[in-house]
């Protein structure tokens, strides 16, 4: 099969991964979304209209997503066909050991509008700020002395074997929904697609994935929305933590 994927580093490992677990002898095809060409634009499908337009035309069988950057809505004729088992949700401090370890005026590097109010919401002593990058571009500026701190995702950092570079986590802050998951996505219509994805999907992580969705759905929330979501799963039982 043909396997869509952007082209950035930890999409390409977070692809390619996903190709393995499903076995041998698949494709990857790299596609540049409009994310990729202007990072700094308001638009959750920034990161995926381009992948959903190559599936729904065929070019690809599957696309391979970060489940935090799948809009709530899928676009017509797209459909989930699994949420692998899921890393770490939860996020990473970069530069200090704790929250509370940072002095008051300590710069804080984070590209979320989620991760900055939660971060004021705790400590409105510290001087949060925009951070935009891929991973590589926002560690060297922590290195670089701009920021005190920055706040990542431990699961992108795990995936690239950068885990190093946290010097603590933030369970104190709600992820994203999604975050730490992953999204196949394929055609409504290709059963085959479907039937070989659903082989690699983990069924308590789909029905958290799905829980955490539905509330950004039923909030209305966007990417410009500073709102979390994490559902765990024991047994029968689901709960769900949000932040708004």
């Amino acid at each position: 099969m043909r396997i869509g994927t952007r082209g950035s580093a930890l999409a390409l490992v977070q692809a390619g991964a996903v190709s393995n677990a499903l076995g041998p002898g698949h494709e990857l095809v790299v596609i540049t979304t409009h994310g990729d060409r202007e990072r700094a634009a308001a638009d959750k499908a920034k990161w995926v209209r381009e992948l959903d337009a190559a599936l729904l035309a065929g070019e690809v069988d599957l696309a391979v997503h970060s489940a935090k950057d799948v809009p709530a809505q899928l676009p017509d004729g797209i459909v989930i066909a699994a949420v692998p088992l899921r890393a770490p949700a939860v996020d990473a401090l970069c530069g200090a050991p704790s929250l509370a370890a940072l002095p008051a005026g300590a710069r804080v590097g984070t590209a979320s509008v989620r991760r900055a109010a939660q971060l004021r919401a705790l400590r409105d002593d510290l001087a949060v700020s925009e951070l935009r990058g891929n991973v590589d571009t926002r560690l060297g500026r922590l290195h670089d002395g701009d920021f005190d701190a920055i706040v990542l995702a431990l699961a992108g950092l795990e995936r690239l074997g950068r885990d190093d570079e946290a010097t603590g986590t933030l369970p104190e802050l709600v992820p994203c929904a999604g975050q730490g998951a992953l999204i196949v996505a394929a055609r409504s219509g290709d059963a085959g697609a479907i039937a070989a994805a659903a082989a690699i999907d983990d069924a308590a992580t789909h029905a958290a994935v799905r829980a955490e969705r539905e509330l950004v759905r039923g909030l209305e929330a966007d990417c410009d929305t500073p709102v979390g979501a994490h559902a765990v799963r024991d047994g029968a039982a689901l709960t769900i933590t949000a932040f708004a």
